[in-house]
């Protein structure tokens, strides 16, 4: 195989829906957002994905993605850590906690298994970041990997848009063909997003999303749900 093609390949594997970090089984508040009648259709549910991407991707997870990764490569094993604990404080609910700790853990499982593991000292050594934060494991592996960073940017945001997208799908409920064009279109916003994360001060980063903060929150003791989050 050409060595070229192995980063790309290997990028698609790290966000797969296949990868078993259980990204299926959480709605991050969509579940209880439809419940209560917040999201009934197509356009409710376009507003709702769009505004978590532009306050929450934007000034959360993707420069952070950038600095986990940035601390990878020069090998700051402190700044990798604190920037790991950062995501983790700004989860606003206690499921939100969960299900980035829980995720982080099963990411960490599946990189520790398999077969170059042993080549990878940071394992060990980033080991309580990796087990705080999914972004972390994200980050190790793409450097790892030698995956571009712009690569790596872009999948997380097609990663977590397809997951919510598939969420509506099953919630709404959204057709097949609905969420294939909220796919199609919220895409578009990736580039964007990811310039503006990218030119992001230190002091910038954070967000709030309140709307995500009550669904999330209320989820909690939904009387029927279908997702553990």
């Amino acid at each position: 195989m050409h060595e070229s093609i192995l980063p790309g390949l290997r990028l698609l594997q790290l966000f797969s829906p296949n990868l078993p970090t259980g990204a299926f089984t959480y709605s991050q508040g969509m579940e209880w957002a439809v419940e209560c009648g917040w999201l009934k259709n197509e356009k409710e549910t376009t507003d709702w994905l769009q505004s978590v991407m532009r306050d929450s991707l934007q000034y959360l997870e993707l420069p952070l993605l950038i600095r986990l990764y940035e601390t990878v490569k020069s090998h700051d094993h402190p700044a990798f850590e604190y920037w790991s604990r950062w995501l983790y404080a700004s989860r606003e609910t206690r499921e939100l906690r969960q299900e980035e700790k829980q995720r982080a853990r099963a990411l960490f499982s599946v990189l520790t298994k398999l077969p170059d593991a042993h080549h990878w000292p940071e394992l060990t050594s980033c080991k309580p970041a990796l087990l705080l934060s999914q972004l972390a494991g994200y980050a190790l592996a793409a450097c790892h990997w030698h995956i571009e960073l712009i690569d790596l940017l872009g999948a997380y945001c097609w990663s977590w848009l397809e997951n919510a997208v598939a969420v509506a799908i099953k919630l709404v409920p959204l057709g097949q063909s609905e969420g294939q064009t909220l796919l199609y279109d919220l895409s578009g916003d990736t580039s964007g997003l990811v310039e503006r994360a990218s030119k992001l001060e230190d002091d910038r980063i954070g967000a709030s999303n309140p709307a995500l903060a009550i669904a999330s929150s209320l989820h909690e003791t939904q009387y029927s749900r279908l997702f553990r989050s």
